[in-house]
C-alpha cells in the first residue's frame, strides 16, 4: 500500500509545484515600440513661463512605433487657470537639450488649433497619431535627449509647458 501511496503524493506534488510558477506582473513592451513618459512643465520652457499659465502641468507618453512611424502622443494636462485655451503640441528638435532655447518644430501633432479641446476645470486631455518619416524616427531613437515634446496655449504662443524625450 505505501508503494502506491507515495507515487500518488509525488505526482500530485509535482502538478500543485507546476501550478505555483512565477508570474511576471510587468508589461513588457514590443521591440517595434519605444515609450517616452514626459513630464511637462511651465519652467523646462525657455525662457520659463511667468504668467497665470505658470502653474500648468502634463504629462506626455510618446509611443514611437519603429515598423510604422507613427508617433502616438497621449496627453494630458490640469491646473490652468480659467479661461486658458490650448492651441498647438509637438515635438522640437534637433539640437535642443534641456536648458537651451526653442527649437524648430520636428513632428507636428496635425491637430488644428480649432480642434483642441477646451480645458474643463483647468484640465483636457488629448491624442494624435502623426506618421514621421524613417529619417526623424532614426534621429529621435539615436538621441532623444536632443528632442522636447511641448503644448502651446494661446497666452503662451511659444509654447506654455515642455519636456524633454529621455
Amino acid at each position: 500500500m505505501k508503494r502506491l501511496t507515495i507515487p500518488a503524493l509525488v505526482v500530485c506534488l509535482a502538478i500543485a509545484a507546476a501550478g505555483c510558477g512565477s508570474s511576471n506582473s510587468t508589461p513588457t513592451t514590443p521591440s517595434n515600440l519605444v515609450v517616452f513618459t514626459v513630464t511637462l512643465l511651465p519652467s523646462n520652457e525657455t525662457p520659463p513661463i511667468t504668467n497665470a499659465e505658470n502653474v500648468a502641468r502634463g504629462t506626455a507618453i510618446v509611443t514611437i512605433h519603429k515598423d510604422t512611424n507613427v508617433i502616438d502622443m497621449n496627453v494630458s494636462v490640469n491646473s490652468f487657470p480659467a479661461g486658458a485655451v490650448l492651441n498647438n503640441a509637438q515635438i522640437h528638435g534637433p539640437n535642443a537639450p534641456a536648458g537651451v532655447g526653442r527649437a524648430g518644430v520636428f513632428v507636428g501633432s496635425g491637430i488644428a488649433a480649432a480642434n483642441f479641446p477646451a480645458l474643463v476645470n483647468g484640465a483636457a486631455t488629448f491624442t494624435a497619431s502623426p506618421t514621421a518619416t524613417a529619417d526623424q524616427v532614426a534621429q529621435i531613437l539615436a538621441n532623444p535627449s536632443q528632442f522636447y515634446f511641448n503644448v502651446h496655449s494661446v497666452a503662451n504662443g511659444g509654447g506654455v509647458m515642455r519636456g524633454q524625450l529621455q
